[in-house]
């Protein structure tokens, strides 16, 4: 039992506890956002007002959303007994307790256990192992939160038998009701001192917290507390007091989760898109975070030659240009050939006809192989069998263009390249159907085959296999 210099020590570390921690919601009518999985008649605001959360669940979702607040809501509504530890600390020694305890308490008073894990993630596939068979007979009842996406991050076995809600940043009202409420609320808030925030300060605020319900509430504390009030006793929380209180905006990137997936794919998907502006805004949150910009130079050679390719052939030279820049010079200087890279890709004319390639790929894998034609094998290494007879050499020739069989015999007349039309292509296009029709003359072709686009499902799977 505490005594009273116990009871005296936890009313003052209340007290003295961060805003965002005083602040935190007891209750799902104080809950702000995620409206989408605890609004009214939702199925887990049901589950927990009727305490009848009897299957686990994943919360998922960036920081400052309310994972942990909605464990501890569902922690003082529950008649469940309520277990709380961290992944990072407790190790299966810890687990190994809490199960024991948790079936001796269900066998002995018939009373359920809801463990919360935070950051479950962290947790292998070991610790995760021990877990599962005690999740799976309802000894325990697990609570999850992670950061990470737990398809990935958690075992399947464990995923199977959880349901996973995934929670979303505030948007910029929601964030702005929960700043509000810190000012106005006396018990927990600043409720009792004369706070004014000025319009253009709050929505910096706003802006800058990114939709983290924790970073808003950590820079009102900031700025409430190192602000002394005027000579009318007024705290007076102006944009240039918001702005130092909020300086950086904390960025979501790691580099081996989501974030770092999603942005890089954000990044290039503007580029293909031809938006510029995007790209440039994807790049910067990259960099800013401290991703490897080789990778997205890596990247932005990939797709000069998969999205631009002959479109604008010097896309390709650019880009690597703008690597090899980098080498030479590093960071912070070397940002500049890579947005001239990122800028030069997102402007340029596009065209994905190097994508042709899995065309032949994919009917090579379909017929088999043929072999080649014996005017095209090398005459160098086997002419006294004949390999060679009969080429003719294109340069000897006025334009420098015969027509010629170069595809097997039975594939004459199949079309895999098809030029984009757009920039250098449409020179392309034109030189190329001058030779097709002269081709299709010398072997009186009359009937061609334009191979079919290839889906961008069957293209990835084809890449996969290229060895």
């Amino acid at each position: 039992m505490p005594d009273l210099f116990d009871h005296a020590m936890i009313e003052r570390m209340k007290d003295e506890a961060p805003l965002a921690a005083r602040m935190r919601p007891r209750t799902l009518d104080e809950f702000i956002g995620q409206e989408h999985i605890v609004g009214e008649g939702k199925l887990l605001r049901r589950a927990i007002e009727a305490d009848r959360l009897f299957s686990s669940i994943l919360l998922w979702g960036p920081p400052g959303t309310g994972k942990t607040t909605l464990a501890q809501i569902i922690a003082n509504t529950t008649r469940s007994h309520f277990v709380t530890i961290s992944a990072i600390l407790a190790g299966k020694a810890d687990l190994r307790k809490i199960i024991q305890d948790a079936m001796e308490r269900r066998r002995l008073h018939n009373i359920r256990t809801i463990l919360f894990v935070d950051e479950v993630h962290r947790w292998n596939k070991a610790q995760q192992d021990a877990l599962l068979p005690h999740v799976e007979t309802g000894a325990i009842t697990l609570i999850g939160a992670t950061t990470e996406n737990p398809y990935f991050e958690v075992i399947k076995a464990l995923i199977s038998r959880s349901r996973v809600f995934q929670l979303r940043n505030l948007n910029q009202q929601e964030t702005g009701e929960l700043i509000d409420r810190s000012l106005e609320d006396k018990d927990r808030g600043y409720g009792n001192r004369r706070v004014l925030l000025d319009p253009l300060g709050r929505a910096h605020l706003i802006e800058m917290a990114s939709g983290d319900a924790r970073n808003a509430l950590n820079a009102i504390e900031l700025a409430v507390e190192s602000t002394p009030p005027d000579e009318k006793g007024i705290i007076h929380i102006t944009l240039e007091v918001a702005q130092e209180s909020i300086q950086r905006r904390a960025v979501l990137y790691d580099k081996d989760g989501d974030a770092h997936y999603d942005t890089i794919s954000a990044f290039i998907k503007s580029v293909r898109g031809s938006d510029p502006d995007a790209a440039l805004y994807w790049l910067a949150k990259m960099l800013y975070a401290g991703e490897d910009p080789r990778f997205i130079l890596r990247r932005l050679i990939i797709l000069a030659g998969e999205d631009i390719g002959l479109a604008d052939p010097l896309g390709l030279v650019v880009v690597n240009s703008a690597a090899q820049a980098f080498d030479y010079i590093g960071m912070p200087e070397g940002v500049f050939p890579i947005v001239e890279a990122t800028l030069y890709l997102a402007t340029a004319p596009k065209s994905n006809s190097a994508v042709a390639y899995f065309k032949a790929m994919d009917k090579l894998e379909k017929e088999g192989q043929v072999s080649v034609p014996k005017h095209l094998q090398d005459a160098n290494r086997d002419a006294v069998t004949g390999h060679g007879d009969g080429y003719i050499y294109p340069h000897d020739l006025e334009g420098h263009f015969t027509p010629q069989q170069y595809l097997p015999r039975r594939l004459l007349g199949t079309y895999f390249y098809q030029p984009s039309g757009e920039g250098y292509e449409t020179q392309v296009s034109e030189r190329l159907e001058h030779w097709r029709e002269i081709q299709r003359k010398a072997f009186k072709i009359t009937q061609t085959v334009v191979l079919p686009e290839l889906s961008q499902d069957e293209i990835e799977s084809m890449k996969r296999r290229i060895r």
